[in-house]
């Protein structure tokens, strides 16, 4: 029986990414421009696809190192809303199975929203553990933002059920009795931080969302707690309100 293109194109579109190739290699002498044209679309997808696998592994150096230490649970902490004039900073942390291997993680700087989005629940519902943790602006007024940060990083820590042997952290020491590694764009280089900096942009922007409907005027809901112009001429316009870190505004109001 001789298929029709859309036959095949269906063919392809419903096979699992594993059986592509073997398609590939039933058809690839098929001479008609329609079919020709659906492999060479398949060639590149999986030309991607291997590629983000090969990215993923590349993610998870750090982890497979403190593995072949010995280490059983390896967690992953990152921040999300040091720079904002208003809002909390948020941390996560996150213990990720050896075996995780979710395409499409990466800092969370680099991601849409709606693919943020879709990976926050992919990793709450394969992660070992999670923890997350906000400290308000009060807090960070009081301390600082740097040891605001720290303080809430350390509560995460205290606040997950599997206790971690071995933390993975982006630029930031902490003083604690587990080993870690601290290194810049640790979003970018392991897997667990890329994970927790999804947990914790999407926990912070859902959050600051939520704060738009209680004090539209300064549209946190778009600017997220951020100096943007708009946000800096409605400082000026109807002053702070009991979101607003006073230390990062004071030249603004």
């Amino acid at each position: 029986m001789i298929k029709s293109i859309k036959e095949i194109k269906d063919e392809f579109l419903n096979a699992p990414i594993s059986n592509i190739n073997n398609l590939i290699q039933l058809y690839i002498n098929d001479d008609k421009k329609g079919v020709q044209n659906i492999i060479i679309s398949y060639k590149n997808k999986l030309l991607k696809y291997e590629k983000e696998l090969l990215r993923l592994e590349n993610m998870k150096k750090y982890e497979k190192e403190a593995y072949l230490k010995g280490k059983k649970f390896v967690a992953g902490i990152d921040e999300v809303g040091r720079g904002p004039f208003a809002g909390p900073v948020v941390t996560a942390c996150v213990v990720l199975p050896k075996d995780f291997n979710i395409l499409g993680i990466n800092d969370s700087k680099k991601l849409s929203e709606e693919k943020r989005k879709q990976l926050f629940f992919k990793i709450k519902e394969n992660a070992l553990d999670i923890s997350i943790n906000m400290e308000d602006n009060n807090v960070i007024d009081n301390i600082n933002i740097l040891e605001a940060t720290k303080k809430s990083m350390l509560k995460n820590i205290e606040y997950l059920k599997i206790k971690p042997d071995y933390l993975i952290l982006d630029a930031v020491s902490l003083n604690i009795d587990i080993p870690y590694i601290s290194m810049p764009k640790a979003d970018e280089k392991s897997i667990s931080v890329a994970a927790a900096s999804i947990i914790a942009k999407v926990t912070r922007d859902e959050y600051m969302k939520e704060m738009h409907n209680i004090y539209p005027q300064y549209n946190f809901d778009i600017n997220k707690g951020y100096g943007t112009k708009q946000h800096i001429e409605a400082l000026k316009k109807y002053g702070f309100c009991d979101l607003h870190r006073k230390t990062f505004i004071k030249n603004y109001i």
